[in-house]
């Protein structure tokens, strides 16, 4: 998905060349590569590990930006990248907030795991893993942020054995291919990456059968542990954030992330943070909660190319979101937005195909007033519009396919949607989203 072809970029195509595409979920493969790299995922400061199909990565934005807002040094390991491959690893910095690490350390990192692997089989999300853990156990920080890739249990984050603590996000169907045919089954395997005797805590889950395995997990596991609803709660309140836990009450403003569902990655970054003991006040907490972005989640897009497209007046948002799960929060938002101000809703959309597209779109059922359908161009997984089209009319939205998002916009920009212009929102895949901020000019920093 990467733009443009850095050093780290062209090792990467290497690799790919030499190995095979898609997911092989096992731990043989990293944990022998790791070995021969002398176990650096053995070396590195605490872990906060985090899992779950939505919500994951915005857990990690907000532990990043709290723990940052208390002056800790925070690495910071995410996939997958929207426009640049070192959008995945984040060194912490010993004077100010972390950077994503230079181009060229990223390239000689990924060089040497390469070379410790050898010949033998693997899969490159396990290079890169590895490559992450080694640059982590090769820069001193006080605290290391690991998202979790695909599922859980047999991720290849999933080599950490004495997390500080555990998260596990909202689950819902997503990689059924991969964790299983039912919400059960997922959550077991995002339940994977909680340890004998370490602290889990348990996000918001709208599925009760998910709840139900992920506190059974826990509960065999027997570390403390946190549920949301239970625990810890989270709430708006005049126009404030709410946190509680057996320790009392916290204020603190609203997520700077659009969205109710952010109160709970909030929630769920906070109660970790205070299982793992880290000793923070709440004035970095306030601080961290204000401060988190999270690019290609709900953006408004002010600046660039592509905004220069949409009608005058118009609004247009990006959000990274491709599952029926996802699709229920993005449609909750945009139907608070709605009612503070009033405007036609228009998606412009592209999804690859290991998605649930009707499920997806079934979101805004009712809301959308047309689809407009691109290709993904970054993936060799995308649906071609026309396919797209169909897709999203059996989801009950009218739908017309475009040669890209430009297309689309000028379409947009063309049509009749009465009296007050559009509010636009570019969906469905995070590739998509990486080439709509690599076209406006705004990668992530």
């Amino acid at each position: 998905m990467s733009i443009t072809r850095g050093l780290a970029a062209a090792e990467i195509e290497r690799l790919m060349l030499r190995h095979p595409k898609g997911f092989d979920l096992a731990l043989t493969r990293i944990r022998r590569l790791l070995a021969a790299l002398g176990d650096p995922h053995l070396k590195l400061p605490p872990v906060i590990h985090v899992a779950g199909t939505n919500g994951k990565g915005s857990t990690v934005a907000f532990l990043r930006a709290i723990l940052e807002a208390a002056g800790r040094s925070v690495h910071v390991h995410t996939s997958p990248h929207l426009v640049e491959w070192n959008e995945r690893y984040r060194l912490g910095g010993s004077n100010g907030p972390g950077r994503f690490v230079d181009d060229a350390v990223l390239a000689e990192a990924i060089a040497r795991t390469a070379r410790a692997n050898s010949d033998e089989p693997i899969t490159v999300f396990e290079i890169l893993t590895a490559a992450g853990f080694l640059l982590f156990s090769e820069h001193p920080a006080d605290v290391a942020l690991i998202e979790v890739g695909l599922g859980g249990r047999l991720d290849a984050t999933n080599v950490i054995e004495r997390p500080a603590v555990s998260v596990i996000a909202s689950v819902s169907l997503d990689h059924q291919a991969y964790l299983g045919d039912t919400v059960e089954e997922i959550a077991a395997e995002k339940a994977g990456i909680i340890k004998s005797g370490c602290p889990v805590v348990i996000g918001q889950q709208n599925a009760s059968a998910a709840l139900d395995v992920l506190k059974a997990a826990a509960l065999a596991a027997g570390g403390p542990t946190a549920v949301y609803g239970e625990d810890f709660f989270a709430f708006e309140e005049r126009g404030r954030m709410v946190y509680q836990d057996e320790t009392g009450l916290l204020d603190l403003p609203l997520p700077r992330l659009p969205g109710r569902h952010q109160i709970a990655n909030a929630a769920n970054a906070i109660a970790a943070l205070r299982l793992a003991r880290l000793g923070l006040d709440a004035s970095a907490i306030e601080e961290g909660v204000a401060a988190t972005t999270w690019p290609g989640r709900l953006q408004r897009i002010t600046a660039g190319r592509l905004a220069d497209l949409v009608p005058a007046g118009a609004e247009l948002w990006l959000d990274g979101g491709h599952n029926p799960g996802a699709g229920l929060v993005i449609a909750e938002t945009l139907a608070g937005l709605e009612d503070k101000v009033p405007r036609p809703l228009v998606l412009v959309a592209g999804m690859i195909n290991t998605k649930d597209t009707v499920g997806f779109f079934s979101a805004f059922k009712g809301m959308a007033r047309q689809v407009f359908t691109v290709p993904v161009h970054m993936s060799e997984a995308g649906v071609p519009p026309e396919a797209l089209a169909e897709a999203v009319a059996q989801a009950g939205l009218a739908a017309e396919p475009c040669e890209d998002v430009a297309s689309a916009l000028r379409k947009v920009a063309d049509g009749q949607w009465g009296e007050r212009a559009p509010r636009i929102l570019v969906c469905g895949s995070l590739y998509l989203a990486g080439e709509v901020l690599a076209e406006s000019g705004l990668a992530p920093d």
